[in-house]
């Protein structure tokens, strides 16, 4: 169990230093290096008395008894929140090659996030994510529901672009009583629906009506409330299914030469996550329904953090981009918990704002 501490400074630059060097080589740390490789005036022992309580503390771990310290997922934690300055992190010059590549694909999406990828991965050495955008369009210009046979009803939506998407549903759902005049019935509740469905949901996009609450309705609605937050549900769901997000993925054969994946199990896990389980891998950096004015502008999960066991020994950084005021798309870095973080957080967060800017 880890002791609680409060760090004091001393703490945070040997912690600090101790997290840089070993981003850096790759190599555990001890008291002597830090003595001679950064500007302590204090002895080893000191060093030495203060690594001790980092590790009581959980920041650090020795990974055999004769090596030096290395960091733990809770010390880089501590590290990306209170340790680096990412404002004063020397910026790559996004803008010129973003630009550059923008002009040889203009027009062309697939190709130029394809490419914008690439470059991502490059600068970073790491994984690269970048999702296509998911534009506001989806819009709904009008719904109907309508009465089938076998009692069923199907609902009707027409796009902006004049495309359809079409759900069923039971009638037994409305609570209706069986009755001679059951179907006229039926039809004349269908169509309030649709007009009072039409008055709430015209001109909302289909992301915004999946995550509508519908908890509080109209006193002379209150009776299909089941009936229409079954139908939300299933709105829902059928738009998660037929808005399967492209994801670009570059970079994994830099990645592989990080020698924490020199075992070939690991590998091959996060190789099946990048290519089989891409659906877990985009609710983890873009899932639009969690989204609400005061998420984060880079979202960092680090290790054991993540939800996802597969990416338990990588790190993820993550920002989205948008168009207007709506988050349509985000761009990712998947690296070793032992990564470059002032780096890898300036290179999404300036890609993230590059992308919005061009929407």
């Amino acid at each position: 169990m880890p002791v609680q501490i409060i760090l004091n400074e001393r703490h945070r630059k040997i912690l600090q230093a101790t997290v840089k060097h070993y981003i850096a080589t790759a190599e555990p740390v001890g008291s002597k290096t830090l003595i001679d490789e950064y500007d302590f005036s204090v002895s080893s022992a000191t060093i030495r008395n203060v690594m001790g309580k980092l590790e009581k503390a959980g920041f650090l771990y020795q990974p055999h008894t004769s090596a030096g310290r290395i960091p733990s997922d809770s010390g880089y934690r501590v590290y990306v929140d209170q340790l680096i300055d990412v404002e004063n992190t020397v910026k790559f010059p996004l803008d010129r090659l973003l630009n550059s590549t923008m002009k040889t694909v203009y027009g062309r999406y697939e190709i130029l996030f394809q490419k914008i990828t690439n470059i991502l991965a490059d600068l970073s050495g790491c994984i690269a994510l970048i999702t296509l955008p998911q534009i506001a369009s989806n819009i709904l210009y009008h719904l109907q529901l309508l009465r089938l046979a076998n009692n069923k009803i199907m609902l009707v939506m027409v796009i902006d672009n004049y495309q359809t998407e079409s759900l069923l549903l039971e009638t037994n759902q409305l609570k209706i009583p069986h009755d001679d005049d059951f179907n006229e019935i039926i039809d004349r509740e269908l169509e309030i629906l649709s007009n009072f469905l039409n008055h709430k949901l015209k001109g909302k996009s289909l992301t915004e009506i999946s995550v509508l609450d519908w908890s509080e309705l109209n006193n002379d609605f209150l009776i299909y409330a089941d009936f229409i937050n079954d139908l939300l549900k299933k709105i829902k769901l059928n738009y998660r299914l037929s808005n399967s997000t492209p994801i670009f993925v570059q970079g994994f054969s830099k990645l592989v030469q990080q020698p924490e994946f020199s075992h070939i199990e690991q590998v091959k896990i996060l190789l099946n996550l990048l290519e089989k389980e891409q659906d877990q891998l985009l609710s983890l950096i873009f899932n639009h329904t969690e989204y609400n004015d005061s998420w984060q502008k880079v979202k960092i999960t680090i290790g054991s953090e993540n939800p996802l066991e597969s990416m338990q020994f990588c790190s993820l950084i993550s920002a989205y981009y948008y168009q207007g005021e709506s988050p349509v798309g985000s761009v990712g870095i998947i690296g070793p918990t032992r990564m470059a973080y002032e780096q890898a957080i300036a290179l999404v967060e300036s890609t993230a704002n590059y992308l919005s800017g061009q929407l």
